[in-house]
């Protein structure tokens, strides 16, 4: 006997494993199980997608079973190729989010750090004004293309401290360096003792 059947399954638009379970029924009826696998799709939801069963004579089988599984076998065998395209989405939009995560994370920890580092260079700067040492204290001023952001701030801070240590020290300099002006009587006595007269010469003796 001469069948077509097999090249009309091949004829079937459909990705995967298509299994078919056939079971003597009553009344020498078939029941035919159409279950179709694809072990690409890694949707445990495709497990929920039922077999198609189908009751009937052998001759009914041979006059209809292609056509009426080919729509649904078609439509099954799309929503698991669909399935299978969205889980591999959904498991690269999950990769992505733990590589931006732990990128977020390390930038946290970095700033974290920078910050601490900051304020132990501030807290220096702050110590050595309290104990006046303003000129040890601008050194200490964190570098303003490392805090950019703080550029501001540092500027004004700078500023503020050579304002403290620069002036004072200037005047200083000044008045330390400035000669003494002498006393214009002590100078001429000096320089020019009294001279005596011939008449008190002459009462001496």
């Amino acid at each position: 006997m001469n069948t077509n059947f097999f090249s009309q399954i091949q004829q079937l638009d459909f990705t995967g494993n298509l299994q078919l379970t056939i079971t003597k029924g009553a009344e020498s009826n078939l029941i035919v199980s159409v279950l179709l696998l694809n072990e690409q799709c890694g949707d445990s939801a495709k497990n929920l997608i039922p077999p198609l069963t189908f009751n009937a004579t052998a001759q009914e089988f041979d006059e209809g079973f292609i056509p009426q599984i080919t729509a649904p076998v078609q439509k099954v065998s799309g929503l698991m190729v669909d399935m299978e395209k969205f889980q591999k989405q959904l498991d690269e939009a999950k990769a992505q989010s733990a590589i931006e995560k732990a990128k977020a994370e390390k930038q946290k920890k970095e700033q974290e750090a920078k910050d601490k580092k900051f304020k132990q260079a501030m807290d220096k700067v702050d110590e050595l004004e309290k104990e006046g040492k303003f000129r040890e204290a601008w050194i200490k001023v964190p570098d303003i293309a490392e805090y950019p952001e703080k550029a501001d701030e540092l500027r004004k801070r700078k500023t503020a401290l050579s304002d403290k240590f620069a002036t004072p020290s200037l005047f200083g300099a000044m008045e330390a360096t400035a000669p003494e002006q002498p006393q214009t009587e002590e100078a001429t006595a000096a320089c020019c003792p009294l001279e005596t007269t011939d008449e008190e010469d002459e009462n001496e003796y």
